[in-house]
C-alpha cells in the first residue's frame, strides 16, 4: 500500500473510531439524563446547573479568557446560586443571582467583555429555560422528553442523511462538513417524532387527532431549525476564535458545548413558547396541550 492509499484509509478508521465512541456516550449519557429528568426537581436543577457551567466554562475557554479568575469565579458562583435558588423554588431570587452574576462578569472582564458576558448569558438561558421547561408537574417531563428527542432525532438524521446522501454544503465556510441533505434529513426525522407523540399520546379514534398533531408537527419542525442555528451559531464561534473542540470531556462528541448546542437553543425557544401559552408554572402543559 502507498503513502497516498494509507492516508484515506487512516482517516476512515479515524472516522469509524469517532462514530464508535459517539454512539457509545449517547447510549450511556441518554439514558442518566432522561432518567434524572424523569426525578426532576432538585437532581435535574443540579444537572442543569452543572452543564450551565460548563458551557460558561467552555465558552470562556473558546475566547481566551478562561485564565481571568475573577471572569470565571463570579459567573460560576452567579450560576451556582441561580441553581440553589431554582431548586428551593425562588425563580425570582434565581433570575435576580443571575442578573447580578451578568452585570459582575461584564464589569470584571478586561477585555473581549462583549464575549465574556455573551458566554454567561448563553449558559444562564440554557440554565433558566431547562429548569422552567421541566418545571411543570403535569406535563413538564413530557415536553423536556419532546425537546430532547427532537433534538436528538435532529441530529442522527443530519448525521446519517449527511452521509448517505452528501451533495451541497449548507455553510461550508461555518461547518464544512454539514449539507442540505442533512439538515432536510434531521428536520424529517423531527417531525416523524412529532407524528408519534402526537399517535401514541392521543386517543387514535379522536377525530381531533389530526387537528393535534398539526401544532406538534409545526412545533417540531420550529425546534429542529433552532436546534440546527444552534449548531452553526457554536460553530461560527469556534471558528471566529480558530478552535475546533470546546474541549474533550465527552468521547467522540468533544465538549458541552458541542454536545449541547442543539439543545441550548431548541429549549430556550421552547421555553419561550410555553411561558406564552401557559406561563411560568405552565410552560410544559403550554407546550404539549393544545
Amino acid at each position: 500500500m502507498t503513502e497516498g492509499e494509507a492516508a484515506p484509509a487512516a482517516v476512515a478508521g479515524q472516522g469509524s473510531r469517532n462514530l464508535l465512541m459517539r454512539v457509545i456516550a449517547g447510549a450511556v449519557l441518554a439514558p442518566v439524563a432522561i432518567a434524572i429528568a424523569y426525578a426532576g426537581g432538585w437532581l435535574w436543577t443540579t444537572l442543569v446547573t452543572l452543564a450551565a457551567i460548563g458551557l460558561y466554562i467552555e465558552w470562556l475557554t473558546i475566547v481566551g479568557a478562561a485564565r481571568e479568575t475573577r471572569v470565571v469565579a463570579s459567573g460560576v458562583i452567579a450560576l451556582a446560586i441561580a441553581g440553589f435558588c431554582f431548586a428551593l423554588g425562588r425563580i425570582d431570587a434565581a433570575l435576580l443571582a443571575l442578573v447580578l452574576g451578568l452585570a459582575g462578569v461584564a464589569l470584571l472582564s478586561p477585555d473581549r467583555r462583549g464575549w465574556t458576558a455573551g458566554g454567561f448569558g448563553y449558559a444562564a438561558v440554557a440554565q433558566v429555560a431547562s429548569v422552567l421547561v421541566r418545571l411543570d408537574a403535569e406535563m413538564g417531563f413530557v415536553a423536556l422528553v419532546f425537546v430532547l428527542l427532537i433534538v436528538w432525532v435532529t441530529d442522527i438524521g443530519g448525521y446519517v442523511a449527511g452521509r448517505g446522501i452528501g451533495g451541497p454544503k449548507l455553510w461550508p465556510r461555518v461547518s464544512p462538513k454539514k449539507t442540505w441533505a442533512g439538515a432536510f434529513g434531521g428536520f424529517l426525522a423531527s417531525l416523524i417524532v412529532a407524528a408519534g407523540f402526537a399517535v401514541f399520546g392521543s386517543n387514535k379514534a379522536d377525530p381531533a387527532l389530526t387537528l393535534k398533531m398539526g401544532p406538534l408537527l409545526l412545533l417540531a419542525a420550529v425546534l429542529s431549525i433552532a436546534s440546527q442555528l444552534g449548531d452553526l451559531f457554536e460553530s461560527a464561534v469556534k471558528r471566529r476564535f480558530g478552535v475546533k473542540d470546546s474541549s474533550h470531556i465527552i468521547p467522540g462528541h468533544g465538549g458541552l458545548m458541542d454536545r449541547l448546542d442543539g439543545f441550548v437553543a431548541a429549549v430556550v425557544l421552547a421555553a419561550f413558547f410555553g411561558l406564552l401559552r401557559g406561563g411560568v408554572d405552565g410552560v410544559g402543559r403550554g407546550l404539549m396541550v393544545w
